[in-house]
């Protein structure tokens, strides 16, 4: 692998860099904010974050090999006795995202930008997965999906990259722009628009305008855009859009998917239709929300030069990524681990994979909260009562002060439910059910931690 060649020219093109001790500075190979895993010859960026200021750990940089080091211009009466080469600019964390665009101009990387409400990792990994049966790729690993990550995604590609696949994550207005702007995709998808986030984004118009920067951004750098038509919202905006890839299997444009079968553990066989020619995949991955990831996937990788062969050999491959519909069979029962985050639209999804396993006739959903709503928290949680009576599960268990209202809504429903105030009474319930040939959903926000229960499962009734 070619290293990366960070040079004084590059740093110069910084905005408001001042260079000290010039004629020292050597070029550099990589980039790093930390210095825990900072490599000899690294350009260190010092970025006050939320825990840690970078500024403690300029000379600890210097110690492991930093050939020069970038530090706000506040900090230089502090360090300019240092004689040893640094950067002084108005803002370092700018400054990271800066040079990350410098290089992503100097190397010519072909970017491939995702974002969406729900998706968008799965779909990164599906397309990583099948690209590379091709092509040179480098990914968003991890959550490196912000301010901060999407530079460092940048960072790790090489001379040799032919792809670049980042995820852009949001919670906040202009957050998209920022890291769109930073890597000025070739290629852009937006998986689906939902109500994720809406406490800081208000509301589905602001969700789209949100995720729509990403969209505006490549046109901007004169890429191009992949439509998700069977999402209503992205349909209306962008249905009729010439430069762009349209894909989905309800509407028939340039890559259509049709479900042909589903097995008794909620495998999806689907068929692509790609100018005019037709093939069969058999995903072994779970749920139709997997199927809608994979053609997202397809329709990017088919229009990058991959062929059929390539596309199912990739397809083959394909895994779920940890907490996102994970399955974990036992020897007697089934565990849907979808832990790992929440929102309406995920539910529902997690929801019909639960009801589309027919391992076990016993189906039970453990549900926490969904979290970042907002005002609409209740009206949100309670609706999710349409998404049970349409799975046709039979048992319902919330945790959580927003779940409290889907358990209400319950009431009179042919069902069983119960709502615990607590993760003690949760786990002493799971621990004396046992649910023992039952297929079990775990579901809800990062910030309930429902990893703790489906641990119950995988350690003490396994």
């Amino acid at each position: 692998m070619s290293k990366l060649n960070v040079t004084i020219k590059d740093l110069f093109n910084i905005p408001g860099a001042e260079i000290f001790y010039p004629d020292e500075l050597k070029t550099s190979h990589s980039v790093s904010i930390d210095t825990r895993t900072i490599r000899k010859g690294a350009v260190y960026f010092a970025i006050k974050g939320e825990k840690f200021d970078g500024h403690k750990f300029v000379e600890d940089a210097y110690k492991k090999g930093a050939n020069v080091v970038v530090i706000n211009k506040s900090k230089l009466e502090k360090f300019k006795k240092l004689n040893r080469p640094f950067i002084t600019v108005n803002d370092t964390t700018k400054a990271y995202g800066h040079l990350a665009n410098i290089l992503r101009k100097k190397y010519g990387w072909k970017i491939i930008s995702i974002t969406g409400s729900n998706g968008k990792t799965t779909t990164k990994e599906f397309l990583a997965t099948m690209l590379k049966e091709k092509y040179n790729v480098v990914k968003s690993e991890a959550n490196n999906n912000n301010h901060i990550g999407v530079p460092l995604t940048i960072f790790s590609a090489s001379k040799d990259t032919d792809f670049i696949i980042i995820e852009h994550g949001t919670n906040h207005f202009g957050e998209i722009k920022y890291t769109a702007d930073i890597a000025q995709p070739d290629f852009a998808l937006i998986t689906n628009i939902g109500e994720s986030h809406i406490e800081f984004l208000k509301d589905i118009d602001g969700v789209f305008k949100e995720k729509e920067e990403l969209f505006k951004s490549t046109l901007n750098a004169g890429g191009k855009l992949f439509v998700n038509v069977d999402d209503p919202v992205l349909y209306h905006y962008y249905g009729n859009f010439e430069n762009a890839v349209r894909y989905g299997f309800n509407r028939n444009y340039e890559v259509r998917g049709k479900v042909e079968s589903v097995s008794d553990e909620g495998n999806l066989k689907v068929k692509i239709n790609f100018k005019n020619k037709e093939f069969s995949a058999t995903l072994p991955v779970p749920g139709f929300s997997n199927a809608q990831n994979f053609i997202a996937s397809a329709a990017v990788a088919l229009n990058l030069g991959m062929n059929k062969n390539e596309i199912l050999s990739g397809a083959a491959k394909l895994k779920t990524v940890e907490g996102r519909l994970t399955i974990i069979k036992q020897s007697n029962r089934v565990v849907i681990n979808d832990s790992y985050n929440s929102s309406p639209n995920s539910v529902k999804a997690a929801l019909e994979l639960l009801s589309e396993i027919k391992t076990y006739n016993r189906k039970a959903a453990i549900l926490g909260d969904i979290f970042e709503l907002g005002g609409k928290a209740k009206m949100i949680h309670q609706r999710l009562v349409l998404y049970i009576v349409e799975s046709n599960i039979q048992e319902i268990y919330t945790i959580g002060s927003n779940m409290k209202y889907l358990n209400k809504e319950l009431k009179n429903r042919f069902l069983i439910k119960k709502h615990f105030e607590s993760s003690d009474d949760l786990m002493k319930f799971i621990m004396n059910d046992g649910f023992e040939e039952s297929v079990v959903l775990v579901k809800g926000s990062r910030g309930m931690k429902m990893e703790q229960y489906v641990e119950l499962f995988t350690n003490r009734l396994n």
